[in-house]
């Protein structure tokens, strides 16, 4: 013997006759938070934030690497004691 039965009701309906329970508001909740945390790590995405705690020590590195380089420019490339290497 088979039985076929043909429900039609929405899944509110059928979530309410079987008696579970109604998880709207905590997945409200859950997705407000989601949004606020996806907001925020796209504002830490803009450039000027990446370079700032990306790079901070390197460009720093890279300004010392400058001033030693002009530095040995404008003391006519010298060596540490003051004279000049030849080859």
């Amino acid at each position: 013997m088979k039985i076929h039965l043909d429900i039609d009701c929405t899944p509110d309906e059928a979530r309410r006759f079987l008696g579970l329970p109604d998880v709207a508001p905590m997945q409200e909740a859950l997705m407000k938070q989601v949004q606020e945390r996806m907001e925020a790590n796209l504002k830490a995405l803009e450039p000027e934030a990446l370079f700032q705690t990306w790079l901070p020590a390197s460009i720093q590195g890279m300004e010392q690497l400058q001033k030693l380089f002009w530095s040995q420019m404008a003391s006519g490339g010298s060596g540490s004691d003051g004279k000049s290497e030849k080859s």
